[in-house]
Parts: C-alpha cells; structure tokens; sequence
C-alpha cells in the first residue's frame, strides 16, 4: 500500500458524499442568511455576529474543499464479500487484546479512522501489525501505551 495514496472504504466516501451535500446545501444556505442578518446590524468592525459567522463560514468552506479533495483523490476499499483469510484494508477483524474482552474493528484508511466506532487505521501501530495476519495468529506490538498482546479471533 501506498501511505501518499488516500484509502477510503465504500461506507466512508458514501458518509462524505453525504456530508459534502449538506455542507454545500442547508448549511451553506444557513450561513448565508445568518451573515446577511449579521451586515444588516451595521458596523461590521465591533459586530460579534458578522465576525463568528465568517469564523464558521471560513471553516466551512475549508471542509468542503477537503471533502472534495478527499473524494478526488481517494482509493476506495470494498469491503470484501467473501470470508478472507489474511487480514486488509476494509476488512473486519475481531481481535482480543491481552486478557480484555473481544472487540470487532474495521480496517480503513487514515481520514475515517474512529476507534471509538470500530474503526483503526492500517497506519496506527496496531492497524500495521494486523495486515497480513491469519485467525490465529497471536503477536506483541509496541504502542504509544507500551507492548500489547494481540490475537486474531475472527476475520470477515
């Protein structure tokens, strides 16, 4: 894998796809009425409202254009329909970390990277050590938190 190359799974350019439409739609329109409500209240130097809703407008164009980028320029990963046997970008894979419980995460590129939601990035410590590997395979890797066992219960 490339690491200059964005990967981004199906699921994840459909959720920016999304997200862009918003942006450039009711959110977009939102602001606009807000910062012609906000010059109407005259001098713009001291006017609180006109300054905030130009810092929300300026961010949000700034994610629009990262959107768009993003989705320009991105691989995207199918989630393979077939059982696999070695671990890959867009996979699931059901892991257990030293004696915690079980936990099921997808592998995804770098931009939709939320643990907290299941997914790891194939570029964390954890996401570059699982690559590769088969249901089984039991492996120490070295995290910002220290040295971690980990083995590969399940792979979808």
């Amino acid at each position: 894998m490339n690491t200059d190359e964005i990967y981004l799974t199906a699921d994840g350019a459909r959720q920016l796809r999304k997200e862009l439409q918003d942006l450039t739609g009711p959110k977009r329109k939102e602001l606009a009425d807000r910062l012609r409500v906000a010059i109407q209240q005259g001098d713009l130097t001291e006017n609180a409202d006109y300054i905030t809703t130009k810092e929300e407008q300026g961010f949000l164009e700034g994610r629009i254009q990262e959107i768009e980028y993003l989705l320009r320029n991105a691989v995207i990963v199918e989630q393979p329909t077939e059982k696999q046997d070695e671990v890959s970008l867009g996979v699931r894979v059901t892991i257990q970390i030293d004696d915690s419980p079980a936990e099921t995460y997808q592998l995804v590129g770098i931009k939709e990277a939320n643990p907290k939601n299941g997914c790891i990035s194939y570029e964390s410590p954890i996401g570059k050590a699982l690559i590769g590997k088969r249901e089984g395979d039991q492996f120490l890797v070295e995290t910002p938190g220290g040295e971690i066992n980990i083995k590969i219960l399940e792979i979808d």
